[in-house]
């Protein structure tokens, strides 16, 4: 039998990373993300995690080697770490990596059976270190679970890595002291920029920093010294000498990193979205609960190679008024 085509767009690029949200619930409201009155989905339009297992299976079948679990916050879904065992099970039989992003606020309880499920690196979002900057940007009082959670999940032998969206007015000077807490702690830090998804009661014109700008400040202060690591998605990093530590940048608005895209996202209800900044998806729920669900899926991931465009294209201005896509990143998973 001939093995599976391995997934390839028509820019010649090989999909190898699927981001795979099991949620678009979550137990914090950042301001950036989503609305404080957020309306989650229905419990019988998300996947069930036996769905979501084989959806993950067909994407390892043709040749994705990266798996990342996202949300929402993805260890708010009950039975999480039954799916995390089943992936894990695939590691050195087809997958590479199996991992997570989450906002930390469930870590402590999840650490030691994330790391026993063969995760070995995790990404946590935190945006700020100030307890009541942190529960203004979020509506809740979580930081200090947030803390304990990252304590925990080094504790158990997970590498872990914070996300930082660079939001003006806001954190902007907090950064350098983000990035020196972050690598006296032996953690990378990679810093984004806020991206115009869905309606939020903030406007992002006023939250958006480009980077370009706090790469800038930061040479004021630090050596930062570019680096060759490359940790498979549109991050690029810098050395920087007085921490010891690395830093990422991801922009998708100062500076477009479409053209080495390898990744596809599928949301909890089954929707692939083969751009974060596209409107172009195939359900592959429907493939799912078809009547030959092998064979749908099949030519639902072929139909997302055709259709994935060459980039995306996010922009902010004073004129845009309107989010650039009206669905939350909580819904398309991160």
């Amino acid at each position: 039998m001939n093995a599976p085509a391995p997934l390839i767009d028509q820019f010649n690029r090989r999909i190898s990373y699927l981001r795979l949200s099991v949620t678009d619930r979550c137990d914090l409201r950042c301001a950036y993300c989503m609305p404080e009155a957020q309306t989650f989905l229905p419990r019988k339009d998300v996947l069930s995690l036996e769905e979501l297992h084989q959806l993950a299976l067909g994407f390892i079948a043709r040749g994705v080697t990266k798996l990342r679990l996202t949300g929402g916050e993805p260890l708010v879904r009950r039975d999480m770490i039954e799916l995390v065992r089943a992936l894990g099970r695939k590691l050195g039989d087809g997958l590479d990596e199996l991992t997570l992003t989450t906002n930390g606020t469930q870590l402590a309880r999840f650490a030691d059976d994330l790391r026993g499920a063969g995760v070995r690196r995790i990404n946590v979002s935190l945006d700020t270190l100030d307890r009541e900057q942190f529960t203004r940007l979020t509506r809740r009082d979580s930081l200090p679970q947030v803390l304990e959670g990252i304590a925990a999940a080094q504790a158990a032998g997970l590498s872990v890595k914070l996300n930082t969206v660079a939001l003006k007015g806001i954190n902007h000077a907090e950064i350098p002291d983000l990035i020196a807490w972050a690598h006296g702690k032996g953690i990378e830090l990679t810093l984004i920029e806020v991206m115009p998804l869905g309606e939020v009661e903030e406007d992002r014109f006023d939250q958006y920093l480009p980077l370009s700008t706090v790469r800038a400040e930061l040479e004021q202060r630090y050596t930062l010294t570019a680096s060759l690591h490359r940790s498979g998605g549109p991050a690029r990093y810098v050395d920087v000498a007085e921490t010891g530590g690395r830093l990422g940048f991801i922009t998708p608005l100062t500076n477009n990193f479409c053209e080495g895209c390898n990744r596809v996202r599928v949301t909890a209800t089954g929707q692939l979205y083969a751009c974060l900044g596209g409107t172009e998806q195939v359900d592959l729920r429907a493939a799912l609960r078809s009547q030959d669900p092998d064979a749908a899926l099949a030519a639902g991931l072929d139909q997302a190679m055709r259709i994935k465009p060459e980039r995306h294209h996010f922009a902010i201005d004073r004129s845009g008024a309107e989010p650039a896509l009206a669905r939350h990143m909580s819904t398309t998973g991160g």
